[in-house]
């Protein structure tokens, strides 16, 4: 197994001045070590990683990580900032940056590795050490914990010298005793260092906890026998828990990863305190924790954000079936015309050497697909809510949304209802005898059977109306209507650049062409052109004035032209995180100008993608990316005035006594 750090991947005088250019400048040696095969695109997962949630640790520590198809071996490189860089934390800059580096399909022995080391990053000694060590080749050693070997064995000397010679101590009083789970969305490092750092403050309070970490490697289960003896249970955790109905009848503890990091004798207070008073939490797989019907763990503080997680969730899983089904719908079109919709079935007549046959073949297939997307949207918002058991009653929800004409918005009901029906029945305490059953045959019998005569009979026939209504109202836009519509969409497909505000608007353009009509092609049309402008204004902005921006975004700029003009959105997130204030305002407004445009134009689109190669699938399309141009060049012009008035701006005179310090634009 090769080394997970060498001398070669270390930089104790690391001189990048922002996150993007460190993460970089420490790729760059694993590239040259060979571990890293595609810099520009494990820097794109890089990216990606630290737009979910910072990885800045308090303590002067940023952790950058990410899984990436570019890495070929898991990898480790350190580098040490004398000045320090934002990583986000809320104490500071980091001066100890660890870019951890692990392949799609990582082994278990590496992970583990990688695990070892984010529990030692929560030990001052282990941080102390490295920040004094002037020597790359003993600091690499220092990480891969050869110089641990020598110490295991001096806490129990210690403790046989305290002991030494005292009386026998009376019976302690029983400990009180937590077990935890941690867990993260990457599961490299977030996920041991809140283990770590529970297990330390356990040790100050003597509290007996044990940790179950969920990460990448998979988890070993806590035992059965330690559960039921706990006296209360913590949960640090960003994705959802597994198998979480083994902790039921117990004080939870339900919060974020980051906080089982920052503020865990907060946490194991909390416990106790729920365990005093008597609290005891219902959980079983499918559903979040309950305190006499309220979440626990502060989470009725945040539905918005849950609800938000639900719908993120069928989205995301809707998206595959929209690429296969909708693009193959197109290439039919493309090739047979808009009349192949009404070609006979395959099945009953194919000719091999006829174009149209082809063409009625894929679109016959591609439609096929395109009728999974509500019943998929249905059941895996439900699946958010309440997993597994959800999943029946939510597709059979999403089937008869479709079956009462109630389209895209019967669908999002009809996933909540399903995943709230599911969520409320397992609430009710069953003999243990029973309890096998009701995920299998209970909960979907019974669950389908209410979703089915809420939508059938009570709100199905409301939200079909509203569809209705909704369609009509698209095709019957016109004017400044249309345009207010197309400036709307395009700021959200430009706010957060693929995050859950995009995808609302992405989700809603799609859920039109289910049953297209003019007026849904051209809410297609306004948000695929939308999405171009980002890393189209970035790619040009760094082209036009290249000085107002650093070497590294000068070089993501010119991957922003490809990332752009394939519909990439995300291709402007590097710029977006270095300076977000300037950034995302200016793609705001030129989305808002595209979408506007867009719709002003009467463009259409049939596939549910945008990007240069469906240009032949528009309507009207020189207006198309007339409106692009025009809508790339405000974003470009916007962000270029933006970061010039930032240079110029005067710096203000020191005070007496205070040093000069100049800083570079």
């Amino acid at each position: 197994m090769s080394e997970l750090i060498t001398a070669a991947l270390v930089d104790l005088d690391l001189p990048a001045e922002t996150k993007n250019d460190a993460a970089r400048s420490l790729a760059e040696r694993m590239v040259a070590a060979g571990r890293v095969t595609d810099l520009d695109g494990f820097l794109a997962d890089v990216a990606a990683r630290e737009a979910q949630m910072p990885t800045g640790l308090d303590g002067g520590i940023g952790i950058p990580h990410c899984r990436s198809e570019h890495v070929s071996v898991p990898t480790l490189a350190f580098g040490r900032s004398e000045r320090g860089i934002d990583f986000g934390a809320a104490d500071g800059p980091a001066d100890l940056i660890f870019l951890i580096a692990a392949p799609a399909g990582a082994d278990d022995d590496h992970l583990t590795i990688l695990s070892g080391l984010a529990r030692r990053l929560m030990d001052p000694e282990f941080t102390g050490a490295l920040r004094a060590e002037r020597d790359a080749g003993a600091a690499a050693a220092l990480i891969r914990g050869e110089e641990a070997a020598a110490d295991e064995s001096a806490p129990d000397a210690a403790a046989t010298k305290e002991t030494a010679g005292t009386a026998p101590a009376a019976p302690a009083a029983e400990p009180f005793r937590i077990v935890a789970v941690t867990s993260c969305p990457t599961g490299i490092a977030h996920t041991y260092m809140a283990a770590q750092s529970l297990e330390a403050a356990a040790r100050a309070e003597g509290v007996e906890l044990t940790v179950e970490t969920q990460g990448s490697a998979g988890f070993e289960r806590l035992d059965p026998a330690v559960i039921a003896a706990a006296d209360a249970v913590i949960w640090s955790h960003d994705v959802e828990v597994r198998e979480k109905a083994r902790f039921d009848g117990k004080p939870l503890v339900d919060t974020g990863v980051k906080a089982g990091i920052n503020r865990p004798a907060e946490l194991i207070a909390e416990a106790r305190q729920k365990a005093a008073r008597g609290e005891i939490s219902t959980v079983s797989d499918g559903t979040g924790p309950q305190d006499d019907g309220t979440p626990s763990g502060g989470d009725h503080a945040h539905f918005g954000i849950r609800l938000r997680t639900y719908l993120m969730s069928g989205v995301s899983y809707m998206v595959p079936f929209v690429a296969a089904g909708g693009l193959l719908i197109a290439l039919s079109f493309a090739i047979g015309g808009y009349e192949i919709a009404n070609a006979k079935s395959v099945a009953d007549h194919f000719v091999w050497g006829e174009t149209a046959s082809w063409a009625a073949l894929l679109n016959q297939i591609g439609t096929a697909a395109f009728a999974f997307l509500v019943p998929v949207l249905a059941g895996y918002i439900a699946y958010g809510m309440a997993d597994r058991p959800a999943l029946v009653p939510g597709f059979v929800g999403g089937a008869i949304a479709l079956t009462i004409n109630a389209g895209f918005l019967g669908g999002l009901a009809a996933g909540l209802l399903a995943g709230a029906v599911v969520m409320a029945i397992q609430r009710v305490k069953v003999h243990p005898t029973l309890r096998g059953i009701m995920p299998v045959l209970v909960i979907p019998l019974v669950a389908s059977t209410v979703v089915g005569f809420l939508m059938f009979i009570v709100v199905g026939k409301p939200i079909a109306s509203l569809q209705r209504a909704l369609t009509d109202g698209l095709n019957g836009l016109s004017g400044s209507n249309a345009i207010i519509l197309g400036v709307v969409l395009g700021l959200m497909m430009c706010f957060d650049m693929g995050g859950p505000l995009n995808k609302v608007a992405y989700a809603f353009a799609v859920g039109g062409l289910a049953d297209p009509t003019p007026g849904s092609l051209k809410v297609m049309a306004a948000v695929m052109a939308a999405g171009m402008v980002p890393p189209l204004a970035m790619a040009l902005a760094t082209t036009v004035r290249g000085s107002l921006f650093s070497r590294t975004e000068r070089e993501n700029g010119r991957a922003a032209w490809v990332l752009g003009a394939s519909f990439i959105s995300e291709g402007a997130i590097p710029f977006a995180a270095a300076d977000p204030l300037r950034v995302i305002p200016s793609a705001m407004v030129g989305g808002a100008v595209t979408g506007g445009l867009s719709m002003a134009f009467g463009c259409t689109l049939r596939a549910p993608h945008g990007g240069i190669f469906v240009v032949p699938l528009i309507g009207s399309p020189f207006l198309y990316l007339l409106a692009i141009a025009v809508g790339t060049a405000v974003a470009t012009t916007l962000v270029v005035l933006l970061k010039g008035l930032r240079r110029t701006a005067p710096t203000p005179a020191p005070a007496p006594g205070e040093p000069q310090i100049s800083v570079a634009a």
